[in-house]
């Protein structure tokens, strides 16, 4: 038996491998040449170009890796059905469930894998693939930055320290403005309870001006309603904002925690801090369903088992992509849509094995 583990492991590791491979140069080629003329008009440097696609592989090999395991799963059980290696060890006592409880297992570690993987390499990786595209070919300005929960913008002779954006609602939280002399002294601070995007300007909203005054002193005043003349729009604010493959698990839960205290709705980042636990078991499921898919196919050879895994993969991630839509809508509860797909094909590739001649 601990032969067959090995040999199974060793050959279910390097068909992975080799699956991921070629998902992973078929992506970045096919990236490369969607992005290429973004590059040139950028005049990006080779130097830009290459630590682009580095810094992306990563993101890459965790998307990819389920595709890689249904496929990988797929060869080698069709690969030993055709060489009468499954009729062997029937013979020698060894059931299908036995063969298919080894691969799962296996299966098991690489999604635990591929949870810390995304949780260690990705978020950087993809920070810094993201900062480089924005900075060095979209020309951003690079005067936006962010922290753990506020955005800070840099302007010409300013500083907006605002502690929480909505940029559905067009809303800032409890925004300070800063506005400097050349000589980096303070001439004016504005602080408002919220900044709302109101005819092509921004509306702040109960707050307090200090205002330096000719002796050097600073003048105070409250305000209802104030109108700032400025030219960033909303959509300068939401440039840096990090998307969820920049974060860990840990930094989403904060972060909706801290979004929910301050009154707004936290709905999106659940649900895509759910989607941090669910989707690296999307290997293990995608093992599930390879198995009896390779093992139901009956002509055709590897070729049909292969079209119809592919077909398999497709559903499912359409199945997680209409349920996050649910979710984001509040359609059902973030746990719930996070999870759904993972439980319709989790139920659909047990039925499957189970009916599963041996």
């Amino acid at each position: 038996m601990k032969v067959i583990t090995k040999y199974l492991t060793r050959e279910f590791l390097k068909l992975v491998l080799l699956c991921e491979g070629i998902f992973l140069f078929l992506y970045l080629v096919i990236d490369f040449i969607q992005r290429i003329d973004n590059f040139i008009e950028a005049q990006a440097s080779k130097g830009v170009v290459f630590l682009y696609f580095i810094y992306k592989a990563p993101l890459i090999i965790v998307q990819m890796l389920p595709a890689a395991t249904l496929i990988a799963v797929i060869i080698m059980f069709s690969s030993m059905r055709k060489r009468n290696e499954i009729t062997a060890l029937k013979a020698c006592g060894m059931n299908i469930s036995s063969l298919a409880q080894k691969v799962i297992v296996i299966s098991f570690f690489i999604a635990v894998g591929v949870f810390l993987f995304s949780e260690v390499i990705v978020p950087y990786t993809s920070y810094h693939s993201n900062r480089l595209w924005n900075r060095k070919v979209e020309k951003q300005d690079p005067g936006l930055f962010y922290g753990s929960h506020q955005i800070w913008y840099r302007g010409p002779d300013s500083i907006y320290w605002i502690r929480f954006f909505d940029f559905k609602r067009r809303m800032m939280q409890r925004p300070t403005f800063y506005f400097f002399d050349r000589a980096f002294r303070l001439i004016k601070r504005i602080d408002g309870l919220r900044g709302v995007w109101d005819g092509g300007r921004w509306r702040i909203e109960k707050g307090i001006i200090e205002e330096m005054d000719p002796q050097g002193g600073y003048e105070v005043r409250k305000f209802d309603t104030h109108y700032l003349e400025i030219s960033e729009t909303p959509e300068a604010f939401v440039k840096g904002m990090k998307k969820p493959e920049e974060l860990s698990y840990w930094e989403l839960r904060r972060y909706a925690s801290r979004v929910r205290e301050e009154g707004y709705d936290n709905t999106r980042y659940l649900v895509d801090m759910n989607l941090k636990l669910s989707f690296p078991f999307t290997t293990l499921i995608l093992a599930l369903i390879g198995i009896s898919i390779a093992l139901r196919v009956k002509k055709g050879g590897i070729a049909v088992s292969v079209s119809m895994g592919m077909a398999a993969c497709f559903c499912y991630l359409l199945a997680l992509g209409f349920s996050r839509s649910l979710g984001l809508s509040g359609a059902l509860p973030p746990l719930l849509s996070a999870w759904l797909a993972n439980l319709v094909f989790t139920f659909l590739g047990i039925y499957l094995i189970i009916h599963v001649e041996t």
